[in-house]
């Protein structure tokens, strides 16, 4: 039907799938659901009205939008043994800010996060975001061996005293230590928070601590380690009751009239499904090979000369400075996407380039190793990474925007013709076409 009501987009849709089969997503925030998934996130729920919350809606009809709510609710429940789940919000983003809205006094209140240049994100304080103009922040960072320091961090809670802490990051490859976080909290008496978008899918696996013994309140997205679609979860825990009884309450009233109208049922029907794919024996094995493919990706860069922030990883994802390259991170994520491996380009811990133009790369795991890549290809990959850094050129970007763009979109018509790097492509391409997408 879409192929002769509307053939350019079912024509870029197609071409998006080729795409997708035959490079290499290594984005460290992206994966693969599965077929049932999609099916789902496709199924007739897309355009049902279901504003408020389970058998409580403002619309009649949703004797079948209860269910599917309550059933993602109670998969959720059971796999991350929490009392409370809000299974509402949009995106990560929203659902950061509905805590936030739900325990802070705007213009009042603090947030204490990671910095987001090293590596935090938007929504745990930065000035830019909603959570940096609304509310206060102060911020810690990583140590010069690019790790938190428990100790630093505690000193600074105990000097700021926020009234949030918010645990989790968006580039930051080793374990988190939730207990130290919840001693620290403790220690000031504040909310606890932690944002486990990118690890959801290892911790449920068991290669990644579990945050829920130490914590008041748990976001995460339901697309990245969890291989749901897009969309988001808030979870309340034992110690988040104890602390507020009624935090469900006001994290429901936040989310829901606070900063959204109906849900997305087929968004929460498709995140139903993701939970109980993750219920599965299988999904301890993904998570095991994710770790295992990292490890070994980070392992061979390093041997090649590549300098990892904080020395290697420990779970999906790794942070690449390519100072010692001499090559900047968006020309080197401009090359490797002509040869078929996608990532992107990121700050690195004190980075002395613009954010458009950021020294590092980042990449991940989680999706090559949902196509059923091992070891051997990560060892194929990082050869690849490695070529393709050296076609890179080595410059010093000049200090204006004007200058900078000039620069930049010269060596993008360089790199376009580039014969090493298109050899490359074809050489990824024949390693995916072993691979089928999910």
């Amino acid at each position: 039907m879409l192929k002769t009501e509307d053939p350019k987009i079912y024509n870029l849709i197609k071409a998006e799938e080729m795409r997708l089969k035959n490079t290499l997503q290594m984005i460290a925030s992206e994966n693969y659901p599965s077929k049932a998934v999609l099916e789902a996130l496709g199924s007739v729920l897309n355009f049902k009205y279901s504003e408020g919350y389970p058998y409580k809606r403002y619309y009649q009809g949703n004797v079948n939008a209860d269910e599917v709510e309550v059933t993602a609710e109670e998969r959720a429940q059971k796999l991350f043994k929490v009392p409370y789940v809000n299974v509402q919000p949009y995106s990560g983003s929203p659902a950061n800010a509905a805590v936030q809205l739900a325990i802070l006094k705007p213009l009042k209140s603090k947030i204490m996060g990671l910095s987001l240049a090293f590596g935090g994100h938007l929504t745990h304080g930065a000035e830019v975001s909603f959570s940096g103009k609304i509310f206060k922040s102060v911020f810690y960072k990583l140590n010069e061996k690019g790790l938190l320091d428990y100790k630093e961090i505690e000193k600074m809670a105990l000097k700021e005293k926020p009234d949030l802490i918010i645990c989790g990051a968006t580039a930051y490859p080793r374990i988190i230590d939730f207990k130290k976080f919840g001693e620290i909290a403790d220690k000031v008496g504040c909310y606890l928070m932690a944002d486990i978008s990118h690890i959801t899918g290892l911790i449920i696996a068991g290669v990644h601590p579990n945050p829920v013994p130490y914590v008041h309140i748990i976001t995460t997205t339901t697309h990245k380690t969890l291989r749901g679609p897009r969309g988001a979860l808030i979870m309340v825990t034992q110690k988040g009751l104890k602390k507020d009884a009624d935090l469900p309450s006001k994290i429901d009233k936040a989310v829901f009239p606070g900063l959204q109208g109906g849900p997305h049922d087929n968004q929460t029907a498709a995140i139903a499904v993701a939970l109980l794919e993750a219920s599965k024996p299988g999904f301890k094995k993904y998570g095991e090979q994710i770790v295992r493919n990292s490890k070994t990706l980070a392992g061979e860069l390093k041997k090649y000369g590549f300098n990892l922030i904080s020395g290697g990883t420990d779970n999906h994802l790794m942070l690449i400075d390519l100072s010692n390259k001499q090559v900047n991170g968006a020309i080197a994520a401009h090359a490797l996407e002509i040869a078929g491996i996608i990532l992107n380009k990121n700050a690195v811990p004190n980075d002395q380039n613009p954010p458009f133009y950021p020294s590092g790369l980042r990449l991940g795991t989680a999706a090559t190793t949902t196509r059923g890549m091992k070891e051997k290809e990560m060892l194929k990959i990082a050869l690849w990474i490695n070529e393709v850094v050296n076609e890179c050129p080595k410059i010093v970007l000049p200090k204006t925007k004007e200058e900078r763009a000039e620069v930049w979109n010269k060596f993008k018509k360089e790199l376009a013709g580039n014969k090493k790097l298109l050899l490359i492509a074809k050489e990824v391409k024949q390693m995916t076409s072993k691979f089928p997408l999910p």
